[in-house]
């Protein structure tokens, strides 16, 4: 007979930002399905639970009332919808995120932006790449996709961490969501002041896909949409490329293979199993469910942790190293069911096939001084927050 799942008091949200991989390691052995008093929900950890979470909308709705998102947005965005209502706002914005417009469109703008941003770094010299070319190029791109280029790399960044330290306040400290109030007035501002220009002369970013629907959507959404875009926009490639360098310039051999064998795409995926740039996500559940003999009662809040998920020893053979020649399995970092990530193709394509063949070729003699001092931080979001190389 099923039975409540066991509960857990000394799990810290710190612990948690500061390094997960032990904890959900024990966890997937030891207590796959477990309440974490910390984090106020039940943590699925197991490849198979996961995806069964995801996969099941009606019974595990992402409609989670509880999730400091809502807080952080000032807004009940399409990541927190069911159903018609998420696809109708999700569809919205779908036309500017088309493989054919990624194509056409935003491929050869994110390669003049990337020759650009790759064209200034210091030969010769030992550069914090994350700040100089993993962030900058990533909110580059993002801000013309989304129909605001007048915003500046750093506003765009600025506004991206404090969404996504917001949406990641588990504990509901202040001062993530103070910062986060001000990114959105400054976000407001911005997008507001483009929609009298865009409806005039509309293009194929988001904002003015939006707007100029035959049916467009609410404003307050069309905002919402554009505000989630910036929290997952620009994390997601600029951890994803941060990642995928640290790994393989701490690989040399991997790397000098990769480079021979040009397959930057596989380098790519690994790198976010490896560290899914999105650990974490909240499902409210609607249904009782059982998962491993585990009673999870209508009203409780599962967190499915992509990050052991793709750490899953039942799919991944040493799943904590770096290995881009290992067997292939399909990893979760882009998530799965209806809320499967909508930038998965234009981020495949561009940090893969445009800016890691042009870094390392710029760069053949690419080194990381010294793999100790890079620091990786995040509970809900993760990746390296500083990546110091020598541009050889």
């Amino acid at each position: 007979m099923a039975k409540p799942a066991p509960v857990d008091s000394d799990i810290t949200i710190e612990q948690l930002t500061l390094d997960p991989y032990p904890v959900y390691k024990r966890l997937r052995a030891q207590s796959p399905v477990l309440s974490v008093k910390a984090a106020g929900r039940t943590f699925i950890t197991r490849a198979e639970d996961t995806r069964y979470v995801k996969d099941n909308p009606g019974q595990f709705s992402s409609n989670d009332p509880n999730t400091p998102m809502k807080r952080a947005f000032l807004a009940h965005t399409l990541m927190r919808k069911d159903a018609a209502e998420h696809r109708q706002e999700r569809m919205a914005m779908a036309p500017s995120l088309a493989p054919r417009v990624v194509r056409d469109i935003w491929a050869p703008l994110y390669r003049r932006y990337a020759e650009e941003y790759v064209g200034r770094l210091p030969r010769g010299q030992t550069v914090d790449l994350y700040q100089q070319l993993c962030g900058p190029l990533a909110a580059r791109i993002l801000a013309d996709m989304m129909g605001i280029p007048q915003a500046s790399d750093a506003d765009m960044q600025r506004w991206s961490q404090a969404l996504i330290d917001g949406a990641g306040n588990f504990a509901w400290r202040p001062e993530p969501f103070e910062a986060s109030d001000q990114a959105n007035r400054e976000m407001d501002q911005a997008i507001n002041s483009r929609t009298g220009l865009l409806t005039a002369t509309p293009d194929h970013s988001a904002l003015s896909v939006m707007i100029n629907a035959a049916k467009p959507i609410a404003m307050s959404q069309v905002i919402s949409n554009i505000k989630i875009a910036i929290g997952g926009g620009i994390n997601e490639p600029r951890d994803a490329l941060a990642t995928v360098v640290f790994g393989l310039l701490n690989n040399p051999g991997q790397l000098a293979q990769v480079k021979k064998d040009e397959c930057w795409k596989d380098a790519f995926e690994e790198a976010i199993r490896w560290v899914a740039p999105i650990q974490v996500s909240s499902r409210l559940v609607t249904q009782d469910a059982v998962i491993r003999e585990c009673l999870i009662p209508a009203g409780d809040t599962v967190m499915t942790i992509q990050a052991s998920a793709n750490h899953d020893e039942d799919l991944f053979e040493h799943p904590e190293k770096f290995d881009v020649y290992r067997s292939r399995q399909p990893h979760q970092a882009f998530g799965n069911g209806p809320h499967h990530c909508m930038g998965t193709h234009s981020a495949r394509g561009m940090v893969a096939q445009i800016v890691l063949p042009m870094l390392f070729d710029r760069f053949p003699d690419m080194s990381l001084p010294d793999a100790s001092c890079v620091r990786w931080r995040g509970f809900g979001f993760r990746g390296p927050v500083n990546l110091p190389v020598h541009l050889g």
